[in-house]
Order: C-alpha cells, then sequence, then structure tokens
C-alpha cells in the first residue's frame, strides 16, 4: 500500500503546536487572568473544598462498616450516612460554584483577548498585512484564542484538582495503613511508565491527526474557493478521486492509528490497578481475617486506589493541554507585540481642517525589512486643488507613493508636509478623516448598499447618499436593484459587478468629502462603458480637492493639471500632457507602448 503524505508545510505547522511549557509565556497570559484574581481564587478554594469532600467519601465508608455494621449500632450508621449526604452535598454545590466562576472567568479572558488583538490588529502597519495572511491572523484570534480559553475554563482548575486530589488521597491511605499504601505504591511507577509511553505514541498520532484534518480543510478550502475554474475544466471527478483516495484517506488511516493506540492504554491502566488492588485485598484480607485490620479500613483502601489512579491518568492527558496553550498562547503574544511601525507620537495634536497643500521634502523610503530603496529623493510640491497623475512602469514606486500620502507608511528620511505641518506631529485618524481612497479593486463590506456608501460619513442623511450616487452614475442601477439601497450586498459586494461597486466605491468617497483623494487605478477595472459613465463623474469628484490619481488609461491621465513620471522610486519627468509628448521623454515612450488607446 502506498505511503500517504500531507504536503511539508502542513506538517511543519502542526509540530510547531508542541511546545514545553515556559514560564515566561505562563507569566504573561497569567496576565489575562488578573482582572479576575478575586473569582479566580474563590474558584481555587471551591476546588480545594471539593476535592477534600471527594476523598472524604471512602472514609465515611470506612466508619460505616466499623462504627455502624460491625457494632450492630443503627444511629451511629444513621449519622454517619446523613453526615456523608451532608458533605456530598457540599461537594456537588462547590464543584457547580467552581465551574459556573471558571466558565464566566474564561469567557471574559476570551472576550479580553480577543477585543485586544483586534485593536492590535486595527492598528498595525499595512507593512505588517504584506508579510502576514489573513488566514493566519484569523487563526490566531479564533483557534488559538479558543485554545487559551478552553485551558482557563477547565484544564487549570483541572491540574490544580488532581494534584490535590494525589496528595490528599497519598495523605489519606498513610493514615489508614502505611504498609497497603508503601504495596499500592509499588504499582505506581509501572503506571508511570505505562502513561509515558502512552503519551507519547498519543502524541505522536494526534499531530498526525491535526495535520489530517488541516490538509482537509485546506483541500476543501481551495476547491471550493476555486469551483469555478474546476467546473470550467472539468476537474470534478479528478478532484473527488484525489481527495477521496489520499487525502480523506490520510486522515482515516490516522485516526484509526490513533483509535487503536487508546484502545490499549485503558485495559494496561485497568489491570495494573486490578494488580494493585488484588494485591491490597489479598494482604489486607489476611489482616482482616487475623482481626489486625478491621473490614471498614480494608473496603475504605480499595476505594481509595480506584481513586488514586484515575488523577493519575488524567494529570498526564493535561500536559497535551498544556503544550497546546503554550504553542497557542505563544502565536498570541507575538502577535500582541508586533511592532505598531507608524504610531502617532505622544504629543501629537489633531490636524486642523486644510486646503490640501501637500509638500514632499527630500522623501526616501525603504521596507523595515528590506534596506533596498522603493522611493529615493522625492522632491514635490503640490497645490491644494490640483489634480496629480502618477505614471510609470509596474514596481516604480507610485503605490507607495499615495501611501505616504496617507500615511500607511512615514518616511525612511526626509518629510512630507499638509499645508505646511508635518504629517508625523498630527494624529492618523485626523489626517486621515480629511482623505479619500477609491482602489481598483473596491472592498464592499457585507451589508447593504446604503450602509457601504455611508461609510466615509455615517451621519449623511438619505438624502445625501442618493445625491452623493446620482452625481457619480450609481443611482439607477441602484433604484433597479431587488430593495434598492436596502439591497444586501454580501461579503465582498459578490452580488454586483465589478463596475457596479466601483460606482459604489466612488459614492462613498464623494459622500465623504474629502480635501485630499487618491485614486489608485480606479478605472482599471472597469469596462470601456463604464468607464464613460464615470468619467464625468470624476470631474465633479476631484474639482476643489488636492488629487492623486494612478492610472493607466490615458483618458484619466490627460485631464490632469499635472503629470509625474516615477521611474526606479524616482521623479523622472513632470508636466502637462501635451508638454511630456514635446520633450519625447519617458512619458512619450510610455504614451506610445501602453497609453494609446
Amino acid at each position: 500500500m502506498t505511503t500517504i503524505t500531507p504536503p511539508a508545510y502542513v506538517v511543519q505547522s502542526e509540530e510547531a503546536l508542541d511546545k514545553k511549557y515556559d514560564p515566561q509565556i505562563a507569566r504573561k497570559l497569567i496576565a489575562f487572568i488578573h482582572p479576575y484574581r478575586r473569582q479566580a481564587v474563590a474558584a481555587l478554594i471551591l476546588n480545594a473544598i471539593a476535592t477534600f469532600t471527594a476523598i472524604s467519601g471512602p472514609y465515611f465508608v470506612k466508619l460505616a462498616l466499623d462504627n455502624g455494621i460491625a457494632k450492630s449500632d443503627p444511629t451511629a450508621l444513621r449519622s454517619i450516612i446523613l453526615l456523608y449526604l451532608f458533605v456530598m452535598l457540599i461537594q456537588w454545590g462547590s464543584n457547580y460554584l467552581r465551574v459556573r466562576i471558571m466558565s464566566r472567568v474564561g469567557q471574559y479572558v476570551l472576550f479580553d483577548v480577543r477585543t485586544k488583538m483586534f485593536e492590535h490588529l486595527q492598528k498595525l502597519s499595512l507593512g505588517f498585512y504584506s508579510r502576514f495572511s489573513v488566514g493566519r491572523a484569523i487563526t490566531r484570534v479564533i483557534n488559538d484564542v479558543g485554545t487559551l480559553r478552553e485551558f482557563v475554563t477547565w484544564a487549570m482548575l483541572a491540574i490544580l484538582r488532581d494534584v490535590f486530589g494525589i496528595v490528599g488521597i497519598i495523605i489519606a491511605m498513610l493514615l489508614l495503613d502505611v504498609k497497603l499504601s508503601l504495596l499500592t505504591f509499588a504499582v505506581f511507577p509501572l503506571m508511570v511508565l505505562a502513561t509515558l509511553a502512552f503519551r507519547k505514541a498519543a502524541r505522536r498520532n494526534y499531530r498526525k491527526v491535526r495535520s489530517a484534518i488541516s490538509w482537509v480543510n485546506s483541500v476543501l478550502a481551495e476547491n471550493i474557493n476555486g469551483v469555478r475554474v474546476v467546473q470550467a475544466f472539468s476537474r470534478e471527478k479528478h478532484n473527488y478521486q484525489n481527495f477521496r483516495d489520499y487525502v480523506n484517506r490520510y486522515h482515516l488511516d490516522v485516526s484509526l492509528d490513533a483509535a487503536r493506540v487508546a484502545s490499549v492504554f485503558a485495559p494496561v491502566a485497568d489491570m495494573l490497578g486490578a494488580i494493585a488492588t488484588a494485591l491490597v485485598v489479598y494482604i489486607g484480607g489476611t489482616a482482616v481475617l487475623g482481626e489486625t485490620m478491621t473490614a471498614g479500613v480494608l473496603v475504605a483502601f480499595v476505594l481509595y486506589i480506584d481513586r488514586f489512579f484515575e488523577p493519575v491518568r488524567d494529570l498526564f492527558r493535561r500536559f497535551d493541554t498544556l503544550q497546546s496553550t503554550m504553542a497557542g498562547g505563544e502565536r498570541i503574544l507575538q502577535l500582541l507585540e508586533t511592532p505598531i511601525e507608524v504610531r502617532d507620537e505622544a504629543n501629537a495634536g489633531e490636524l486642523p481642517v486644510v486646503r490640501g497643500d501637500v509638500r514632499f521634502d527630500h522623501v526616501s523610503f525603504h521596507y523595515s525589512d528590506d534596506p533596498t530603496p522603493v522611493l529615493t529623493d522625492i522632491d514635490l510640491d503640490v497645490r491644494a486643488g490640483e489634480t496629480v497623475a502618477l505614471v510609470g512602469e509596474t514596481g516604480a514606486g507610485k503605490t507607495t507613493f499615495v501611501k505616504l500620502v496617507a500615511r500607511f507608511h512615514d518616511p525612511t528620511s526626509g518629510g512630507l508636509r499638509v499645508d505646511g505641518v508635518d504629517l508625523r506631529t498630527v494624529t492618523q485618524s485626523s489626517l486621515r478623516k480629511q482623505m479619500g481612497m477609491v482602489l481598483q479593486d473596491p472592498f464592499l463590506f457585507n451589508g447593504t448598499v446604503k450602509e457601504n456608501i455611508l461609510f466615509g460619513r455615517l451621519n449623511a442623511s438619505d438624502e445625501d447618499v442618493i445625491a452623493a450616487a446620482t452625481a457619480v452614475g450609481a443611482h439607477d442601477f441602484i433604484a433597479a436593484l431587488k430593495k434598492g439601497y436596502d439591497t444586501s450586498v454580501e461579503e465582498g459586494g459578490v452580488l454586483l459587478s465589478v463596475g457596479q461597486r466601483q460606482l459604489i466605491s466612488f459614492a462613498r468617497a464623494l459622500l465623504a468629502d474629502p480635501r485630499i483623494l487618491i485614486l489608485d487605478e480606479a478605472t482599471s477595472s472597469v469596462d470601456t462603458q463604464t468607464e464613460q459613465v464615470i468619467q464625468s463623474a470624476l470631474a465633479r469628484l476631484l474639482k476643489g480637492r488636492t488629487s492623486f490619481v494612478i492610472a493607466h488609461r490615458l483618458s484619466t491621465i490627460t485631464n490632469a493639471d499635472r503629470i509625474v513620471v516615477i521611474e526606479g522610486g524616482q521623479i523622472a519627468e513632470q508636466g502637462r500632457h501635451e508638454e511630456l509628448l514635446a520633450r519625447r521623454g519617458k512619458y512619450f515612450h510610455l504614451y506610445k507602448t501602453g497609453f494609446q488607446e
């Protein structure tokens, strides 16, 4: 039979889930519980009470046998039973309150950590998202935080309960009979060895199962996302066979292996417990027959043996949970400790309402993890209300140019000013409230058409929304939708065409009424007919605003007040369309090879 193995990246990602206990990570994770330390301490006390009452059960059996039944004293027997029921009631109440408290603490920790991670993700600069996939970020916020909640809610107190239980049972057994206790403990090393061997095999199989399910999820997501391509090339049968014979078959095989390993451990543990019980019953029974030990002590001891091995087995199982928590916690902390590249200064002020003068003062830029210059010595003065078209070959630095204007990045050297104010001295929010941006691939949020247009100005009226949509030529197609402006566009605007999504993004930008506008190839993804519709809208959108337009179409460029040609991260030339053509320089070459329509 052919050995099936998942891709290396899947195996490596799952192996990374195994991590030993790290005190430094543990301290940082416990800090999330600190706001709820009173509840945690109360749960710890309740845990100790529940464990103590549970341990006392076999002792009450001993009292009932020796002081009630053996002495034929029904009054004593009744009193012992009533006291036992009262203690069990305390145990039930303690367990109920403990679980209730820690469940609430776990949910609040989940809430706090996810809120903090979402806040941090909102603040991280675009450079982070160019290196970190969305899927990985979502896994951190959902899966890893979920692992942390499970540990806080269940595993943490379970480990303490097991430790309390083992210590308490050992003390109780020693108080009952030292000789029988030592006899029982002689089997304990065998139990430890069996548990360690099982844990090693189980962890290996558990890792394979996780790799298998990751592979299943990956292949499922890929096929669902690419279903159009699959159907277009009639790959349904081939993909089905691949999924059945390799992906899903591997998951079945490793799951069966894990089940086989799990099926061995329980009988071995039961056998060791049975051996300990048999030895105790034989030796203890001989002592009872010789009247050197009471029957109550022997029965209580047998009950303690059964209770002794259960927390031992559970404690070893909890180490896998601890490993997953350490790995998930490390990834959570790595994300939360990722530095924010663009920060507001401590004394940053609010940017007042601007006219729109933009000054690039010998600006250079390179990414923090790559010293290769992206922009070099950009010196440019843009007047308020001027429309500047940025042209150049792919990778020349045009998009980075406008990202600096929006302060998604800070210049490596030089300065960028709006109305004479250095952008590093004002808050990012006060700058971006006066800016608008329309991208090549317009993004719409899951909601209605109206909610997406309102995104840039939430307090606008319905009349303002309709006016903005009408101005950019979007009103007619919106009115024709099933529910008009209240039609849901679904996630990413999948129910609309690219041109319709672009028109809505234009309406959103117009409604926001920004002083500085950035159009990043905003018309490159629409058809010629739709472009004709939005060309007139562009004239209104650009009027009176400082605008930076990245475009490849001649119709978008020729009406610009100035054309700036960027080559290799530097300004190669600038001027109006006719002037640059007359120079027969870089722009003339681009025009001849790429801009003619």
